[in-house]
């Protein structure tokens, strides 16, 4: 009896027909939100995941299509007038074959056809010419000898505007199921890779615990009631709210190795002999836009944790004052056990953005001078070198990575939270 009560127990009830309709209203409803979310998140991760198994450069996002030119030769000026009707094809790919290619056009009106090319026929007025499979870079004229008349003299058409409608099926490297590990071989086989991997992971790490470290500081430093604080707060904000190519070019200036404040000043004071190049040489390059990156964004750390230290009760510590502790402890032991859950999340979003961050690094350095990232690699890859396909592949294993990194860090947070 004590097995089938437990057996009763444990059953889900079932679901009435008032709840499984509720549960398809609860869909419909959700349905626009999913489809947004496919479209703007999910297709465009997907598309890059199918570019990265494809040898695709900028010259194959237009697949090869027949192209077709009219021009009358021979300049007629009067009726009886000798020409020739040209029709130029071309293949606009120099490597894609295209098969079945033909094309039709009506022939203006005042034109005597007294020979037509053994590809073309003519019905009425009506053209037909049958260029068959022709491959990559394929150029070819189909001529026809006319006699002009006055009719057509005076008509004057003009034979660019009149298209003739062309026919051809091409294979177009983005839509077949042809697939390739080449772009990933390419990836992981250059030996820059992992150099970048380093620079990446340099930059992320120092730059997320770094933004952090000052948000917390400056948080500690604003979180009491004086004369000017909302101004200070604003001041504070000032980095973060700024355009990024104003604070870049601002950067760049400042630290100019014959124009910048910064050298000048390092050599009135003696620090060096000579200008440094702060954002041109290894490593100072990397030093500086990680400095940049700290800098630019420990404003948004700063916000959550003064918000979060705010929350907290003063009670405890007015008992720990009472109990004689100094500032660290109160600190160790009271606020930042209370400041982990907030910073957890800053640190696993800011280790997010900054990994993807391109922007910054590419406006002050370009790059160079060993802070090339992968973000940075994705661009070069694609645009720069014109290697679509490999900068999807770079691109699909900075998702991998952070990925990666996510599993662990949530995985990581259970465990604690398990303890």
């Amino acid at each position: 009896m004590e097995t089938s009560d437990t057996a009763n127990h444990s059953a889900p009830p079932a679901a009435g027909p008032l709840a499984k309709r509720e549960a398809r209203l609860a869909w419909g409803l959700l349905a626009p939100t999913l489809i947004s979310v496919a479209m703007v998140v999910i297709l465009p991760l997907l598309s890059i995941f199918w570019i990265s198994f494809k040898p695709v450069g900028l010259a194959d996002l237009r697949p090869p299509v027949p192209i077709v030119n009219e021009s009358l030769r021979g300049r007629p000026k009067v009726d009886g007038d000798e020409a020739t009707l040209r029709y130029r094809v071309r293949n606009s790919s120099q490597d894609k074959p295209i098969t079945g290619v033909s094309f039709t056009d009506v022939l203006p009106e005042g034109l005597e056809i007294t020979s037509v090319d053994p590809r073309c026929e003519i019905s009425g007025s009506l053209l037909t010419c049958t260029a068959g499979d022709i491959e990559g870079g394929f150029r070819d004229d189909f001529t026809l000898d006319v006699v002009v008349s006055q009719a057509f003299i005076d008509a004057d058409p003009d034979l660019d505007e009149t298209e003739a409608v062309v026919t051809g099926t091409s294979s177009n490297i983005l839509t077949n199921f042809s697939f390739t590990l080449e772009n990933f071989a390419r990836v992981f086989d250059g030996s820059e890779f992992w150099g970048v991997l380093g620079v990446t992971m340099f930059y992320t790490v120092f730059g997320t615990i770094g933004a952090l470290v000052f948000g917390l500081f400056a948080a500690m430093l604003l979180n009491k009631s004086f004369k000017g604080q909302g101004v200070l707060r604003g001041l504070y904000l000032f980095p973060y709210v700024s355009p990024v190519i104003a604070v870049a070019f601002t950067w760049v200036t400042l630290f100019d190795p014959f124009s910048g404040s910064a050298n000048a000043l390092l050599i009135q004071m003696g620090v060096t002999e000579g200008p440094i190049n702060f954002f041109g040489q290894k490593p100072l390059a990397l030093v500086m836009v990680t400095v940049f990156e700290i800098w630019r964004y420990f404003p948004l750390s700063f916000l959550f944790i003064l918000a979060r230290m705010q929350s907290i009760d003063e009670g405890m510590f007015e008992a720990a004052d009472m109990d004689g502790a100094s500032p660290f402890q109160k600190f160790w032991y009271l606020s930042l056990p209370q400041l982990l859950g907030i910073l957890s999340v800053l640190f696993l979003l800011r280790f997010i953005w900054t990994f993807n961050k391109f922007d910054d690094i590419f406006l002050l350095t370009g790059g160079n001078a060993g802070t090339r990232t992968l973000t940075v690699n994705v661009y070069e890859q694609a645009f720069a070198v014109g290697n679509i396909g490999a900068g999807a592949a770079v691109a699909v294993v900075v998702f991998s990575v952070l990925l990666i990194f996510s599993v662990l860090f949530f995985r990581y947070i259970n465990q604690e939270e398990g303890a």
